[in-house]
């Protein structure tokens, strides 16, 4: 499973999905930055979440809440206080820990990754919040934070977004922004960053109902995975006991995917009650709560949240999709391909067109067919080294079709389309290919 990670970090780094930030000055731990095509993969992602949450329901809505707002929010929701993780010290190496990822071995004994001392310090609170300041002056009046979650700027604007949207509940907001962590100890390449991006939903409900939505998101967060085409068997829900629970929550799930480091907390599904909207409504004096005409009554609603973020799903798509096939040669005997078995909705590149070789007759046509696609799709002209070695470049970054201009279509206007997973090629009219294309795509 080790193998895995290694292979897919490395061709995150070698194709242009991440890169270590600031490489050239040593980087920064955990924070990355998304070449060319780990650009495309994410924005498919975001795509896929909101046409799922919003594009497809009518009972959604979206926003975008700033990063920086007032301190106050974070006082009301609890985050100042209790956004906390135990903080533990080697007292060998010095370095530090979240002591509850710390893990005994077999005799119980508790041993740094560092450096393998068994001495701690005692566990200390440390806030995850990022501080910064407003203005020309740093002091206690100009403090603000990076927002640790998107969920706040959906709750505070509640009211409005429900007047404007005109929106009876049941009903959600949806939103799609960077978070900002001070985790203690980040890793696992994009599993665990201090920046990143989350897509979280509030879907506000009539307390007593919210129960039955909550199994129904847990339902639906869990058939997205599948739908986008993740092995069933890597995947598992896991609800939260109580003694876990965070300290808004009624209820948790979380989905989980068996990473090579292990099982581990994909997406989470909470039941946050009212806690959240009563929080906001008593520190800012403003009445929050939903009037419903139908029953002529009034109540601060239960709000049933799914969050998942973009980088770690991003990992799990591509470790899902990694695998390394022996295909038949010409020559009847094998050789190795390397694949990413992405779903199309997913995949960074949709077509490459490949002239057969750079002949000086081939490469206008080719040029030509790659101006009728790429206004559909984001597309690829690739027409350096062997035909061969070209389909495996586009196989390693999951490209669901290649489409090869030769010598043949100069007379007969036809192409080879080749399919990524089944390799099956067919021969097909210039004029029928983006037909052709947009039915499988």
């Amino acid at each position: 499973m080790t193998d895995l990670m290694e292979a897919v970090t490395g061709l995150a780094k070698r194709r242009g999905i991440a890169f270590q930030s600031a490489e050239i000055y040593g980087g920064l731990r955990s924070s990355w930055d998304y070449g060319p095509l780990g650009v495309e993969l994410r924005r498919n992602i975001r795509a896929a979440w909101w046409r799922s949450t919003v594009q497809l329901r009518d009972d959604v809505v979206g926003v975008e809440s700033a990063i920086v707002t007032s301190p106050r929010v974070w006082q009301a929701s609890g985050h100042l206080e209790t956004f906390h993780d135990p903080l533990v010290e080697c007292t060998s190496c010095h370095q530090r820990w979240r002591e509850d990822h710390l893990e005994a071995d077999a005799n119980g004994i508790v041993a740094c990754p560092n450096c393998g001392g068994a001495e701690f310090t005692e566990p200390k609170q440390f806030n995850l919040m990022l501080k910064t300041f407003l203005g020309p002056i740093e002091d206690d009046d100009s403090v603000a934070y990076l927002r640790p979650e998107t969920a706040q700027g959906m709750f505070v604007n509640f009211p409005a977004v429900q007047t404007v949207s005109r929106k009876k509940l049941p009903f959600g907001i949806a939103q799609i922004g960077k978070s900002f962590r001070n985790e203690i100890t980040p890793g696992n390449f994009i599993f665990r960053t201090r920046e990143f991006e989350q897509m979280e939903l509030e879907f506000f409900v009539e307390p007593g109902t919210d129960e039955e939505w909550f199994e129904h998101w847990v339902e639906q967060r869990m058939n997205w995975y599948l739908d986008l085409g993740v092995a069933k068997e890597k995947l598992r829900l896991r609800p939260h006991d109580a003694e876990e629970l965070a300290h808004y929550a009624k209820a948790a799930t979380d989905v989980e995917y068996e990473f090579p480091f292990g099982w581990q907390e994909l997406e989470g599904i909470a039941n946050r009650t009212d806690y959240d909207l009563r929080a906001h409504q008593n520190a800012s004096g403003e009445d929050l709560s939903y009037f419903d005409q139908e029953h002529e009554s009034r109540y601060l609603p239960y709000v049933v949240e799914p969050a998942v973020g973009v980088d770690r799903a991003l990992l799990t798509f591509l470790l899902d999709a990694y695998r390394v096939e022996e295909v038949p040669t010409a020559k009847g005997g094998t050789d190795k391909r390397t694949v990413l078995g992405l779903h199309r909705d997913l995949a960074p590149i949709k077509v490459a067109v490949l002239p057969l070789s750079r002949n000086e007759k081939l490469g206008p046509e080719a040029r030509r067919v790659h101006d009728l696609v790429k206004p559909h799709w984001i597309t690829q002209y690739d027409d350096a080294g062997a035909i061969g070695r070209r389909y495996r470049r586009q196989d390693e970054v999951g490209t669901p079709f290649c489409v090869t201009v030769d010598f043949d279509t100069l007379d007969d206007r036809q192409v080879t389309v080749r399919e990524r997973d089944t390799m099956q090629q067919d021969r097909i009219a210039i004029d029928a290919l983006v037909p052709y294309l947009l039915e499988r795509l």
